[in-house]
């Protein structure tokens, strides 16, 4: 299989700010450097799928104005085609970012997709014309109802279907009953008293489950019982930020290649690519390595 990716999911535009420390209350500091540009799970997967050579869609809400320009503007400089489902008067969130210089630890604040309920009708034949020529499709489960409709026609066209669970989200059962890999955080917990194991995970539909926590092994499991874990190498630490959509984006090209057939090689690659990222400054630092 090789193919094209869809990426579907949230698109922010996030502020960072890299501090020595993050200030406590009543506290003020000054940055030590300030960035804008697009950001995101499904947006930042997005943009390091395309870094990796595959042709990819992002498909989310985007809206006009001055943040959806910002988000346009960094999905265009990396090759992304976009489908903007927003609501009428949509802006994209705002996030805000602490990245501590000594330990490239973040902290973010955003509303993300609170209170998003209308978008753009999304048909059977809308999600076809998208999924035409792609062989992966990857969602963050934000904008919940674009997520299920997309991961749904997938489906039904036998297109490998791939969730970035960095924490549960209301609804997001659904949704799990329509993806085959999911690639879940250490914060990543299924409600009704569940104790967020793999085999809890695995029961809600995926066909096979990983979980990433940092610099630890990441382990995965198959609903045929097969287990295993991954090592991540270690790199001198130097921002975090968008280091699980780096995951989840290199997943996502890897599956686009080559499909379902050796998921733990697949996550091996992934889990390089992304401890590239936690060495560079920025989500997509990693693709710049003269910088």
């Amino acid at each position: 299989m090789s193919g094209a990716a869809l990426a579907c999911g949230l698109a922010t535009v996030d502020v960072v700010h890299v501090v020595d420390a993050v200030p406590g209350p009543d506290d003020k500091v000054v940055a030590r450097s300030t960035t804008v540009s697009a950001g995101g799970p499904a947006c930042n997967a997005a943009m390091t799928c395309a870094l990796l050579g595959v042709p990819t869609r992002f498909v989310g809400a985007m809206g006009s104005g001055p943040l959806s320009a910002v988000v346009l503007r960094d999905l265009a400089a990396h090759g992304v085609a976009v489908t903007d489902l927003a609501p009428p008067a949509f802006q994209p969130p705002l996030s805000t970012v602490l990245v501590t210089q000594a330990t490239g630890e973040r902290a973010v604040v955003s509303r993300n997709a609170v209170g998003v309920s209308e978008y753009e009708p999304l048909s059977a034949s809308t999600v076809d014309a998208m999924l035409d020529g792609v062989g992966a499709v990857l969602v963050d489960g934000h904008h919940l109802p674009l997520a299920v409709g997309v991961a749904r026609g997938a489906r039904r066209r036998g297109v490998p279907v791939l969730l970035d669970g960095g924490s549960w989200k209301p609804g997001l059962g659904a949704l799990l009953e329509v993806v085959d890999v999911a690639v879940v955080s250490a914060a990543f917990t299924p409600p009704s008293g569940a104790t967020g194991r793999l085999e809890d995970v695995l029961s809600l539909g995926p066909l096979w489950v990983a979980r990433s926590g940092g610099g630890t092994p990441v382990e995965w499991r198959s609903s045929r019982g097969r287990t295993g874990t991954v090592e991540v190498p270690a790199v001198p630490v130097v921002d975090t930020l968008g280091a699980g959509d780096v995951l989840h984006g290199a997943m996502l090209a890897a599956v686009a290649r080559t499909g379902l057939d050796d998921l733990p090689g697949a996550l091996a690659e992934a889990v390089g690519v992304a401890s590239r990222s936690v060495g560079a400054t920025g989500a997509l630092g990693w693709s710049h390595p003269d910088r």
